[in-house]
């Protein structure tokens, strides 16, 4: 029960997050890709946040054998760049630039009842079931 509290409670702090900072809001996010225009840097401060955030958690991780909940640590093992990983990026930010949502705040829009939301995280979903009959494609 602790496992699924736990992962409530992250999602709830991480979806109350992207509502508070505006993350999930397609507009904000078109602001800081418009670099010609309006640009508004709101996107690289909670970024900055992040990215701080989670080079202190993974220092602390590295260091442990088990998490707070008492399961085994699972992190990356190698830093290697590889195609796949090349091409699911490119795809990625493809996609985030081109609608302004990526997978976190589509489920709060999702959520929301947006038809943006719902149509991204549909074609999300899509994206899922194709993976592995496309993924003997690229190596």
């Amino acid at each position: 029960m602790s496992k699924i509290l736990s992962a409530f409670v992250a999602g709830l702090l991480f979806g109350l997050g992207l509502l508070l900072s505006g993350m999930a809001d397609p507009a904000k996010v078109s602001g800081f890709l418009d670099l010609a225009g309006a640009w508004d840097p709101s996107l690289a401060l909670v970024m900055a946040g992040a990215i701080g955030v989670g080079f202190s958690a993974f220092r602390v991780a590295g260091r442990r054998e088990r998490s707070l909940l008492g399961e085994p640590m699972s992190l990356p093992d190698t830093r290697a760049l590889t195609p796949r990983l090349v091409m699911g990026s490119l795809l990625f930010g493809v996609g985030w630039g081109l609608v302004g949502i990526c997978p976190g705040p589509a489920l709060v829009l999702a959520g929301m009842l947006s038809g943006k939301g719902l149509l991204f995280v549909a074609a999300m979903l899509t994206g899922m079931l194709l993976y592995h009959p496309l993924a003997k494609w690229v190596k």
